[in-house]
């Protein structure tokens, strides 16, 4: 266990509670927007928190799979703010 453990581990389980509070908003609203910006904190919060268990569980596979779920999420925003656009 290194000197850098305790401070990954706080910081996972910070960005697990973010989580939370995200998804509690996503589920509560009130509107699209709200909901929009709350899954993308959660798509920021979960590319975060795979950055961070990738080195705690040794597996660099994980910095591919943030990646991935970076692009997801700029894609989500762009198709919501297209979708905006077109309704107006």
């Amino acid at each position: 266990m290194t000197t850098t453990t305790p401070i990954l581990l706080a910081s996972t389980t910070l960005l697990l509670l973010t989580l939370g509070i995200g998804l509690a908003r996503a589920m509560i609203g009130p509107s699209l927007q709200d909901r929009m910006l709350s899954v993308q904190l959660m798509g920021t919060g979960g590319v975060a928190l795979l950055l961070l268990l990738s080195p705690l569980l040794a597996m660099p596979a994980l910095i591919d799979v943030a990646l991935v779920l970076a692009l997801l999420a700029s894609v989500a925003a762009a198709a919501l703010t297209r979708r905006e656009i077109d309704d107006d």
